[in-house]
């Protein structure tokens, strides 16, 4: 079967900006500014504000003035079909060639904008319909729909906490491999066995090991008790 890559009709960058204004505003809960979709992006104001006021032409954003910008139900849905094609890949990336966790981010920021709906379609199935890729980030369904979270970082809790570790970011390859070198995956049980004061490292017990987690890691891991 020859499979070819349907015309899109947003491009990669078009579909990063909203991807980036997706995962900014759930941490915001509300509107996103330039300057946080910038740093995120790492390019100018100026250059975020423009290719943001594309989006706006494009109908994929709205803009409240001193507030930011909002995806429109438009721009969620672009936003949520590119964040589908990147979960999936990263998933069939490690689950059916091999390929490690921490490096498959980087792949799929690539492919996640070529990718055909054919394509996708069979690698889902493949891999068994997933709802959940290797960092424990939920897949949205085929209708783009993404299940409620009711998880929270790590650093927000106190010792004594018990849970389940779900999911991490994979924005952070070093992050994954100081993981993996511990043998600690989504998944695990976990207990804070204590919490250092003054912003402190948490140290936690996965299986029989004790744990020093701080900083960005800590706030990267997301749990659930």
């Amino acid at each position: 079967m020859e499979l070819q890559t349907e015309t899109r009709s947003t491009s990669s960058a078009v579909e990063d900006y909203a991807k980036t204004v997706y995962a900014l505003a759930l941490e915001a809960e509300g509107s996103v500014s330039t300057t946080a979709v910038a740093e995120r992006l790492g390019v100018t104001p100026g250059s975020a504000s423009a290719m943001l006021k594309r989006l706006g032409e494009l109908g994929l954003v709205a803009h409240s003035p001193y507030k930011g910008v909002a995806l429109t139900a438009h721009g969620t849905r672009v936003a949520l079909e590119v964040i589908r094609h990147h979960r999936l890949l990263e998933l069939y990336l490690v689950q059916e060639l091999g390929m490690g966790w921490d490096r498959v981010h980087a792949e799929a920021e690539v492919l996640e904008h070529v990718l055909s709906e054919e394509l996708e379609a069979l690698i889902a199935a493949k891999l068994g319909e997933p709802d959940t890729d290797p960092h424990g980030d939920p897949i949205p369904s085929p209708e783009l729909v993404v299940p409620a979270d009711a998880t929270e970082p790590l650093d927000a809790l106190e010792a004594g906490a018990v849970g389940c570790f779900v999911r991490v970011s994979d924005s952070d390859p070093a992050m994954l491999r100081y993981l993996t070198e511990r043998g600690i995956a989504p998944g695990d049980r976990f207990e804070v066995v204590d919490r250092q004061p003054f912003g402190g490292p948490l140290f936690v017990r996965f299986g029989e090991g004790v744990h020093a987690f701080g900083g960005a890691l800590a706030a990267s891991m997301r749990v659930a008790r």
